[in-house]
């Protein structure tokens, strides 16, 4: 490199280090509790966002279990109807005590 272009660079660095300015203690303090505002408010948003994945998945869980249970409901209602078909067509139409068992026939 020619010795006029490292004279250059030294005068341009010169120039840039007496534009520079030192911030005061109390600059550089607000400016860090700016900063440490703005990261314990991004963990904040993250952490947010972990108790509502967390609250999904509990959602989509009992949404999953609701489901089982209602169509283990309607097996049910199926079965029930079943049976009373298959009682009504060996006993005829009438009335069951499930408490004594006793079989009260439709007049």
């Amino acid at each position: 490199m020619p010795e006029e272009s490292k004279l250059v660079q030294k005068l341009e660095s010169e120039e840039v280090k007496a534009s520079e300015v030192k911030f005061d203690e109390n600059e550089l303090q607000k400016l860090q509790e700016l900063q440490n505002s703005y990261q314990d408010t991004i963990l904040k948003f993250g952490q947010l966002k972990v108790q509502r994945t967390l609250l999904q998945q509990q959602l989509d869980g009992l949404d999953t279990a609701e489901e089982g249970l209602e169509k283990g409901y309607a097996e049910i209602q199926s079965n029930e109807a079943k049976i009373v078909q298959d009682l009504n067509e060996k006993y005829g139409p009438g009335s069951l005590d499930p408490a004594t068992g006793v079989f009260t026939p439709s007049e």
